[in-house]
C-alpha cells in the first residue's frame, strides 16, 4: 500500500461508521462475551453455500456473509460495489479493489480496543502483547537521517556480483531469485532447518548470501563459496567454462529441493511434487497432459510437476504454429498483434495447442484395447507462485548449433486464465476468452528478466530486476544501473521470471 493508505476506505467512513463497526468485532469477529459467541456461531455462515469455514468475511456495507476461499464475497463485492469486507477469524480489512487487506490507522485502532474488550470479558487479559514504539524510540528514528534516506529511496538487497571466471550465468540467476519475495522472507527469517554439515550445505549457503544482499553493504559480493557447493553438488556445472543460466536455474533448484526436505513443517503439500519445501511451495506448477483416442475419443490424463516452461520460438527447426489470429489488432495479456511481433502469449499458445502425434506414436488405448493415432494437449493444472518461462534460443541438433534472436515480446502483467485446464472447454477455432474479472487468480506480474547477448560460443548474461515500487535495475556482474520499463520489455528475454499477484489460501 502506498504511504496514503487505501483510497477506497473514507467511502465507509460516513455516519455512524465508528460505532457500525464496533458491532461487527464485537459481535462476530472477537465475541467476547458466551452470548455474542452462541450467536456467531449460529449466524456467521456463507449466504450462499451455507458453510463456516473457507475464510468466512462479512461485508462493511450490508448484512452479507460470504467465504473468501470460493469467492462468494468476492461475487458480492463485484455485484453490489461494496469494496470492503473483513476477516471473521482474524480482523483484517479487505479492500476489493485493491485486492489486498488494508491498513487504516482509525480501523486499527477500533479493532485493538474491542480486541482488549474482548479478552477482558473472557478473563484471559491479553494473549499477546503489542509493540508499539516508545516516544524515546520514535526520537532516535527521528534524529536518523541515514535511516530516513533509506526508507525514502531504498536500495537495500541491490548488490554487484563479482565475476569469477565466466560465472555471469550464476550471478544473473542468484540476483533473480534473491528478489523473489517469498524466498527472501524465507531465508531472511531463519526458518531452515539443517540436516546437514553446514560447510556443504547450499541453503546454508543461499542463506548466508541473502544476509548479505541485504545487509546494506554496497560494494559487490564474492560469490566464492556459492560458487564452490555449486561445483560439489552439480558437477557437470564445474570448471571455468561458460554454462548455460536455464541450466544452473534448474541444477541450482534441485540442489537447493534436496537440501530443503529437513525444512517440512508436516503440513499436506499442495503441489504435484508431494513436497512442502519452500522451493516447491514457490517454484513447483503442475502440468496437464491429455491424450486422446482418434477412434473413441477417450481421454488418458496424466499430471506431472515442472519448475519452468520451456517454448519453443519461431526460427528454431520445429516448426512453429501459425501466431497472430488474423491480424485484426486483438490484443491478450496487452500484447498487440498489430505489428505482426511474436509474443509470449503466442508462445504459450503453442505450447497449449492439441498436437497430432501421427503413425509413428500409436499408444495403446484403454477404451479401444489396440495402438491408435492420437492428440495431445498440454494444460496448466496449478500454476505455481512464481512462473518462470524459458525462451528456447539456443538450438542444439545433430546438423545445427546456433542462437536464434527472434525478439518476443512480454508484458509486465500475465493472465494465464487462457491456458489452464479448467478453460479448455472456452477455447474454439484458437480463439482464447479472456477473463475479465477483477479477482482473477491466475493474474502475474513481471519481476525479473535474465539476457544473454552474444553468440553460443561467446556471450554475457545480465539480468534485469524489479525492486520495490517498481524500480527495474540492470544487474551487470558488479555493476548495477537503474532501468526503465522500456528497456526491459525491449530486451532480447531469454528467462522470464513472474510472481503470482494475489495469493491462494491453502
Amino acid at each position: 500500500m502506498s504511504p496514503a493508505g487505501c483510497p477506497h476506505v473514507n467511502g465507509f467512513k460516513v455516519d455512524n461508521w465508528k460505532q457500525n463497526l464496533r458491532v461487527i468485532y464485537q459481535c462476530f469477529v472477537w465475541s467476547g462475551s458466551a452470548e455474542t459467541r452462541k450467536r456467531k456461531a449460529k449466524s456467521c455462515v456463507c449466504h450462499m453455500c451455507g458453510a463456516h469455514l473457507n475464510r468466512l468475511h462479512s461485508c462493511l456495507y450490508c448484512v452479507f456473509f460470504g467465504c473468501f476461499t470460493k469467492k462468494h464475497i468476492h461475487e458480492h463485492a463485484k455485484n453490489k460495489r461494496h469494496n470492503l469486507a473483513i476477516d471473521l477469524l482474524y480482523g483484517g480489512i479487505y479492500c476489493f479493489v485493491c485486492q489486498d487487506y488494508i491498513y487504516d490507522k482509525d480501523m486499527e485502532q477500533i479493532a485493538k480496543e474491542e480486541q482488549r474488550k474482548a479478552w477482558k470479558l473472557q478473563g484471559v487479559g491479553e494473549k499477546y502483547s503489542t509493540w508499539e514504539p516508545t516516544k524515546r524510540e520514535l526520537e532516535l528514528l527521528r534524529h536518523n537521517p541515514k535511516r530516513r534516506k533509506m526508507t525514502t529511496n531504498c536500495t537495500i538487497g541491490l548488490r554487484g556480483l563479482i565475476n569469477l571466471g565466466n560465472t555471469c550465468f550464476m550471478n544473473c540467476i542468484v540476483q533473480a531469485l534473491t528478489h523473489t519475495p517469498l524466498l527472501r522472507d524465507f531465508f531472511l527469517s531463519d526458518r531452515h532447518k539443517c540436516e546437514m554439515q553446514s560447510n556443504s550445505c547450499l541453503v546454508c549457503e543461499m542463506s548466508q548470501l541473502f544476509q548479505e544482499f541485504y545487509s546494506g553493504h554496497r560494494s559487490p559480493h564474492i560469490p566464492f563459496r556459492l560458487l564452490h557447493l555449486v561445483w560439489t553438488h552439480a558437477r557437470h556445472l564445474a570448471g571455468y567454462e561458460q554454462q548455460d543460466a536455464h541450466e544452473f536455474l534448474i541444477a541450482a533448484l534441485d540442489v537447493l529441493h534436496r537440501h530443503c526436505k529437513g525444512d517440512d513443517n508436516g503440513k499436506k503439500a499442495n503441489n504435484p511434487n508431494n513436497c512442502n519445501c519452500i522451493i516447491d511451495q514457490i517454484f513447483t506448477g503442475g502440468l496437464q497432459s491429455d491424450v486422446t483416442c482418434q477412434v473413441c475419443h477417450g481421454v488418458s490424463t496424466t499430471i506431472d510437476p515442472f519448475w519452468d516452461i520451456s517454448l519453443d520460438l519461431p526460427g528454431s527447426s520445429t516448426p512453429f504454429w501459425p501466431l497472430s489470429p488474423g491480424g485484426d489488432g486483438s490484443t491478450l495479456n496487452g500484447e498487440s498483434h498489430l505489428s505482426g511481433a511474436t509474443t509470449l502469449t503466442d508462445c504459450l499458445r503453442r505450447f497449449t495447442r492439441p498436437e497430432h502425434l501421427g503413425s509413428g506414436a500409436k499408444i495403446k488405448c484403454s477404451g479401444c484395447h489396440s495402438y491408435q493415432e492420437s492428440t495431445k494437449q498440454l494444460t496448466m493444472k496449478k500454476l505455481p507462485i512464481v512462473a518462470c518461462f524459458h525462451l528456447k534460443r539456443f538450438e542444439h541438433s545433430a546438423k545445427l548449433r546456433r542462437k536464434i534472436i527472434t525478439y518476443v515480446s512480454f508484458p509486465l502483467e500475465l493472465d494465464m486464465t487462457p491456458f489452464m485446464a479448467s478453460s479448455k472447454e472456452n477455447r474454439m477455432n484458437g480463439q482464447y476468452q479472456q477473463s475479465v474479472d477483477v479477482f482473477n487468480d491466475n493474474k502475474y506480474s513481471l519481476f525479473a528478466v535474465v539476457n544473454h547477448q552474444g553468440t553460443l560460443e561467446s556471450g554475457h548474461y545480465t539480468t534485469f530486476i524489479r525492486q520495490h515500487m517498481d524500480q527495474w535495475f540492470k544487474c551487470d556482474d558488479a555493476i548495477i544501473t537503474k532501468a526503465s520499463n522500456k528497456d526491459v520489455l525491449d530486451s532480447e528475454g531469454y528467462l522470464l521470471f513472474y510472481h503470482k499477484q494475489f495469493l491462494e489460501y491453502e
